[in-house]
């Protein structure tokens, strides 16, 4: 089994659950008598591969464990000695947690075991579903087994065999997890560190002799990503891709695609629609491709009589692609998974816009770029999803090691949370029609808003989605079914690890989603609106990016949306007013104000420099979401140029502050956000941050001047 991060989702983990049975209670006496086992694979119990081993202890089994386990010393006489099975059981915990019930006790027993061999006995990751419970319900009358299942509706069967405990253990350990995760503990770090925090427990246990039952999260950094070649992750797809595209029409003769290829000295060519003129826009959607191998195949099944055939009889689709602004290391992941040597590039509006090659990606040398790869794309279920999911923080931390910046790390962890919202529309896509609903009744887009669609996104997250489609009314049926795939998605997107949002900027929300015309009056209403109460989260909509579906419908009404607030001074300025005050950032003395040693920088520096950059976007109609982008749109301006420019390098600060804190969170098991412990900084560090509050501390004034 391959080795579980700090930041994997319990859904997703790879276990072994282990239950013993011994012929005591002591366990610096007690000898192991049988050793059940069941595999969680990817967060799935695999029941069928339980499996049951008898253990002869070298020693006569007491009558009074006998009566327990129904396990006597005739049933053992032939079973091998503990030596002998062990090797077997070290290789299935290798690179696994090791889940159990009070497992303490197991672990003090299986050491016991390994000293009395000679053995060599090394620590697992554990998780202990007693200990798990009392996190999940404190109150709990009692926490043995037959109390849990009871609690949690699951059904006992064969207590006191070791398999039969094992499999019940594994089914309690799945049934507390969506009460873990109401508590906000959704990763392996975080619930060791909520085991931890139960210190009356773990000193009775260690004081009956049981080794601990969980440890402190590991903090040793991810070997596989220490080094990692940057490249891929800071250049865009648009950077590499080849232009002008080559295509010939459908009805076009093989025989000439040929020619042309041998002529031109190319390895492929875009197949578009018969009769299609050369200058015409190609829709992904309707386009094919031909290449070398694929004419190498044509020829050897059909002979030198299929060049007078058409294209269009021979070019493969669908045809794979991936949006310009995409990540070099994603088209890595692709071409790999797929088993590709060309990848198309499409532009927002859907259309071909470039090509990619291997040849293009060849120079790039960096096997470990596609660490994410295509795992979300590919993901065909939400454990599968979490397990993608939790390479985030392990890629973050391998870029941070290679020096990248934290606002190019930024975008990836948005690119991504894009593809993670992607996946969950097609997977609530297939579950609708699993269930028996029909497919989507019109075009449609996914789209995500706020810092994800700045491309500003680091490691505390929650959902900022939206819905935007063809045609119907609130409350119709093109309406009802979107809403149920609205809930479909955020209900993927939380147990996945990315949270409801707290103010409900969420498809599956009314006030999220809606037809183009919806939209479009939607807007219209609020850039008339009076007062900046009722315009609580309206900003982020101009943060709008479409991550799945029909972009245009998305990118029409964003534009729509600058549209009808350009030159609309009143609107900013009441978005402005939205944000408030930042708190005070300095003490009288002049010292950083922390609050238990914290400081937050997304409430003193992040959130109102974004706001103003927003705001002043909308005000001046310039049409990006990246806060850098809005920013020199307004420098361009010919205004305030130096007050924006520390702005810009204030953000890359913040943002680098915040990143390198919840690196460190997260290795300790705790959630990441944005508040950044002060004492930890280096003398350069803090004096870095204190330029950047004071840059912020213009930003009343910057507003003020430019937004009329």
């Amino acid at each position: 089994m391959a080795t579980t991060g700090n930041a994997t989702p319990l859904i997703s983990l790879d276990a072994v659950v282990l239950d013993t049975e011994t012929t005591g209670l002591d366990p610096s006496k007690a000898r192991i008598v049988e050793i059940g086992r069941v595999p969680l694979k990817g967060g799935r119990l695999v029941e069928s591969a339980g499996q049951r081993q008898l253990v002869n202890p070298g020693l006569p089994i007491p009558d009074a464990t006998t009566r327990i386990h129904k396990i006597d010393d005739v049933m053992v006489a032939d079973a091998p000695g503990f030596a002998a099975v062990w090797p077997d059981l070290a290789t299935a915990m290798s690179g696994a947690i090791l889940i159990g019930h009070t497992l303490g006790f197991d672990l003090a027993v299986l050491k016991r075991e390994c000293e009395r061999a000679g053995l060599k006995w090394t620590a697992p990751r554990t998780l202990d579903t007693r200990l798990l419970a009392q996190v999940a319900e404190p109150r709990l009358g009692g926490y043995t087994l037959e109390h849990l299942a009871s609690w949690l509706g699951v059904t006992v069967e064969g207590r006191h065999s070791a398999v039969g405990d094992a499999i019940l253990t594994a089914k309690i350990f799945l049934a507390l997890l969506p009460k873990l995760r109401a508590g906000n503990i959704r990763t392996l770090a975080e619930a060791e560190k909520a085991c931890l925090a139960l210190t009356g427990v773990l000193d009775e246990q260690h004081r009956a002799g049981w080794e601990d039952a969980v440890a402190a999260p590991h903090t040793r950094a991810e070997a596989s990503l220490a080094r990692i070649d940057a490249y891929p992750y800071r250049h865009r797809v648009a950077d590499v891709m080849s232009v002008p595209v080559k295509f010939v029409a459908g009805d076009s003769m093989l025989g000439d695609a040929l020619n042309r290829m041998a002529r031109e000295k190319i390895s492929s060519l875009l197949v578009g629609p018969a009769g299609a003129a050369p200058d015409a826009p190609l829709r992904v959607r309707d386009t094919g491709i031909l290449t070398e191998r694929d004419m190498l195949r044509v020829l050897s099944e059909h002979g030198a009589a299929a060049l007078g055939r058409t294209v269009a009889e021979f070019a493969s689709k669908p045809l794979a692609s991936l949006p310009s602004a995409a990540f070099v290391y994603r088209a890595l992941g692709r071409m790999s998974r797929l088993k590709l040597r060309h990848l198309a590039v499409e532009d927002d509006n859907g259309n071909v816009c470039g090509m990619v090659t291997s040849r293009d990606l060849l120079r790039l040398r960096a096997q470990e770029a596609a660490i994410l790869g295509d795992a979300l794309d590919d993901a065909d279920d939400i454990q599968a999803l979490g397990a993608a999911w939790a390479r985030l923080p392990q890629m973050a931390a391998g870029l941070v090691a290679e020096g990248v910046n934290a606002r190019d790390i930024a975008a990836v962890i948005s690119r991504e949370l894009g593809a993670l919202t992607r996946r969950a529309g097609v997977l609530a896509e297939r579950k609708m029609l699993a269930d028996g609903e029909r497919a989507p009744p019109c075009a449609f887009a996914l789209c995500v808003l706020g810092s994800a669609g700045r491309g500003e996104s680091l490691l505390a997250m929650d959902q900022d989605n939206a819905i935007v489609f063809a045609e119907g009314d609130p409350g119709s049926a093109n309406d009802n079914w979107f809403a149920r795939f609205g809930g479909i998605v955020a209900d993927i997107l939380h147990e996945v690890g990315v949270p409801y949002c707290t103010g409900g900027v969420m498809g599956k929300n009314e006030a999220w989603r809606g037809s183009t015309a919806t939209w479009r009056a939607r807007v219209a209403t609020w850039v008339t609106r009076a007062k900046p109460e009722d315009l609580l989260s309206v900003d982020i909509f101009f943060d709008l990016l479409a991550v799945y579906g029909e972009a245009r419908l998305a990118n029409e009404i964003w534009r729509a949306g600058f549209d009808a607030a350009q030159n609309n001074a009143s609107f900013a300025k009441l978005l402005a007013e939205t944000a408030g005050q930042a708190p005070q950032s300095f003490t009288v003395l002049g010292g950083i104000r922390t609050e238990d040693g914290r400081i937050d920088l997304k409430r003193a520096g992040l959130f109102n420099l974004v706001t103003t950059a927003r705001v002043l976007a909308i005000r001046h109609h310039v049409l990006e979401r990246a806060t850098p982008a809005r920013l020199a749109g307004v420098a361009a301006l010919g205004r305030s140029e130096n007050d924006i420019e520390s702005l810009v390098r204030a953000q890359a600060d913040f943002l680098d502050f915040i990143l390198s804190q919840q690196l460190a969170d997260i290795a300790d098991g705790q959630p990441p956000g944005s508040k950044v412990e002060v004492k930890g900084l280096s003398r350069p560090a803090r004096a870095r941050l204190r330029a950047a509050l004071d840059a912020v501390g213009v930003l009343d004034t910057l507003t003020r001047d430019l937004l009329f």
